[in-house]
């Protein structure tokens, strides 16, 4: 197969950064920048090679020639990583690829990460049409790359794609487009046990449209960011409050399907239930409001005994790749794993809830308050449960245990 990728020279000028050829002066003023230190000549050219081998298929010439783009993601950046949070680090480079109305993809390139040009009109700024992901890659001890599933965040973006009327980028495409990516930005990888590289691809409607119709072009778009935990309570018991007035989503809806729009309805919610002390909000039908659906950005669990239950997926809840990845090793470790309706009053009668999600991982919860009763769970919500499956996750993620699933990709 053709590889579509290739290294995109900047249109703008970031000084020394991006200094071409390098000059003595200018490799100097690189180290000096912490970017690269003296013996690093032969690991870049290395490192180059194995880019244009591993991920471009394209000689070695070729990714040569933009040599001066890379050498500064060769060594990691200096930042406080005990301290990083879920927030926004801008990195070093993001990753563009085109869709005219042919519904064929143009070639995919990086660039320098910064603002994009888009019409007013485009379809996603008035219309939603648009898809985001978000996976995540981790370093091993031994200084690779982890990638975790990336293959299922691409065929759930082929799947809200066509549900929102998108083309979408092939599962090739996309796996190869967070390689590259990943890749350009390792530097910014955090060390083993201190966060995961963040990765949001996006597809979004970019085409010039004024009626109510498809656009006429798409754009798909990779960055990344450095992350910590995404609760400020790190792995600590998180705080729920049961929403009665609003709802994420319907029956018939894009409940189901990662899009844009989904997110700005749980703000007004999020925003009082965090003004009152909560770390977030937990959704219910909007049929029955009884049933279990989410939490804001997350999958919920609940335990009783040794049986595991979650909200079946059923169109309004969205289909979690952690989610999915805790039911199978929670049942290769021998529990009964349920997907059903879970009604709110057996929140009143179960040993430990937890939630999952990409960000989270495994969140536990401590509390949970409906109609003003709160609900402890006992150890403050530290779960036996929750806490074998986290670390059972967390580990094969990062590489410390063996990936019997083959569920990881190794970058070089």
């Amino acid at each position: 197969m053709e590889r579509s990728l290739f290294l995109s020279r900047p249109s703008t000028d970031h000084g020394a950064l991006l200094a071409s050829p390098f000059s003595a002066a200018s490799l100097t003023a690189f180290r000096r920048r912490r970017f690269l230190p003296h013996d690093s000549s032969l690991k870049i050219q290395n490192q180059l090679h194995s880019i244009s081998s591993l991920v471009l298929g394209a000689s070695s010439s070729t990714v040569r020639c933009e040599a001066s783009m890379y050498k500064q993601t060769v060594e990691t950046v200096d930042l406080d990583w005990d301290n990083l949070g879920f927030a926004l680090f801008p990195t070093d480079y993001m990753y563009m690829m085109k869709c005219s109305q042919n519904g064929m993809f143009s070639k995919g390139e990086l660039l320098r990460y910064g603002p994009l040009e888009l019409s007013p009109s485009s379809g996603a700024l008035h219309y939603g049409q648009g898809l985001f992901e978000g996976l995540k890659a981790y370093r091993k001890e031994d200084g690779s790359v982890l990638l975790f599933r990336p293959q299922e965040n691409a065929l759930r973006m082929r799947i809200g794609a066509d549900r929102m009327c998108m083309p979408s980028p092939t599962i090739d495409q996309f796996v190869d487009a967070i390689r590259l990516t990943v890749l350009a930005n390792k530097r910014w990888v955090p060390p083993t046990g201190k966060g995961s590289l963040y990765i949001r691809p996006l597809l979004i409607g970019s085409g010039a449209v004024l009626g109510v119709s498809p656009a006429p072009e798409y754009t798909f778009l990779v960055f990344v960011s450095p992350v910590g935990n995404y609760f400020k309570e790190g792995l600590a018991p998180i705080n729920l409050i049961v929403e009665n007035e609003y709802h994420r989503a319907g029956p018939g809806g894009t409940g189901g399907v990662k899009t844009i729009g989904n997110y700005a309805s749980v703000f007004r919610a999020l925003k009082k239930a965090k003004e009152n002390g909560y770390s977030d909000v937990l959704y219910l039908d909007c049929i029955h409001k009884k049933y279990l659906e989410e939490v804001s950005s997350c999958n919920i669990f609940v335990v009783k005994n040794k049986v595991i239950s979650t909200p079946e997926v059923k169109g309004t809840i969205l289909p979690g790749i952690t989610r999915k990845s805790i039911i199978d090793v929670a049942r290769g470790q021998g529990y009964q794993v349920e997907e059903r309706p879970v009604s709110v009053e057996e929140l009143l009668d179960v040993d430990e809830v937890f939630c999952t999600g990409t960000a989270v991982v495994v969140a536990p919860v401590g509390s949970i308050t409906y109609l003003e009763r709160r609900v402890e769970y006992g150890n403050k919500g530290l779960g036996v449960v929750s806490q074998q499956l986290y670390s059972s996750l967390t580990r094969l993620q990062m590489g410390l245990s063996e990936d019997k699933m083959g569920w990881t990709i190794q970058l070089e």
